[in-house]
This record gives structure tokens, C-alpha cells and sequence, in this order.
């Protein structure tokens, strides 16, 4: 299972609606589902050198860290400023069952993919029944 959490969103959002968007830049968008044995994770950086993401997982938790430099010509006047720059920090907490020494990542048309497969121990299995004759079997005599 994987879990989000950021407690700050909400005053990271009331903040930029008071001071607009002079404050901490906006945490990357971010789509999670599962399908089948893996669940993807798609962050939205565009813009962003690949050279410039940092992923990690320390325990159960996964930190994508991405830099994007500010786009300011010298000696030009800025009439609209509204693409955030600076460093975006998103973390995920990965529950028990997911396999964080296997994730992969690509980044392609700035969209950075995360595919974290689920323990082989975590995933339904089917259990045999058998058929036996006797009572005996059944009470282990």
C-alpha cells in the first residue's frame, strides 16, 4: 500500500493565496495507482534537468527531490513570473508490503515515472485444496 502525507499542503496553499506565489514553491503534482503486481507514481517536473533529481528511500520512506532554476534574462523587465523554480521536495511513505529495493524511474517529456513492484511474499496466492477419504486426516491422527 502506498501512503501520502504532507501536512503543510494546506498551509502551503493558504499561503500563496494570502502572498501569492512568493512563497515555497508549489509541491510537484503527483498521480498514483496500482495495477496488477506494481504501483506507478508519476510526478509532473517539467523543465527540470534529469541531472538535477534525487531519489531516495531511507525505511519506508521514498524522497524525490527536483531543482529548476529560475528563467531570468539580464536586464530584462519581468511582466509575469508565474512558473515556479527553485527546489521541489515531494515524499511518499511506502507501506510494508511494497519491494523499495526495486524501484525503477525514467523521466521522459517532463514526467518522472517511479514503478515499485509489490513483495513477492505481499502478493495473493492461491492455496490447494486436497481431498482426503478419512476423518483421520483431518483431526492429524
Amino acid at each position: 500500500m502506498l501512503t501520502r502525507s504532507d501536512p503543510f499542503r494546506e498551509l502551503d496553499r493558504l499561503t500563496q493565496q494570502v502572498f501569492g506565489s512568493a512563497g515555497r514553491p508549489s509541491t510537484m503534482p503527483m498521480d498514483a495507482y496500482r495495477k496488477d503486481d506494481k504501483f506507478f507514481v508519476h510526478f509532473d517536473l517539467p523543465g527540470v534537468d534529469p541531472a538535477s533529481i534525487d531519489i531516495t528511500v531511507e525505511k519506508n520512506v521514498l524522497t524525490v527531490r527536483a531543482e529548476r532554476p529560475a528563467t531570468r534574462t539580464e536586464g530584462a523587465e519581468t511582466l509575469v513570473a508565474e512558473r515556479p523554480s527553485g527546489t521541489f521536495t515531494r515524499q511518499l511513505f511506502l507501506g510494508d508490503t511494497l519491494d523499495a529495493g526495486h524501484i525503477e524511474a525514467n523521466y521522459c517529456d517532463g514526467v518522472l515515472a517511479l514503478t515499485i513492484p509489490v513483495h513477492e511474499a505481499a502478493k495473493p496466492r492461491k492455496i490447494e485444496i486436497t481431498s482426503g477419504d478419512s476423518q483421520k486426516e483431518l483431526a492429524g491422527v
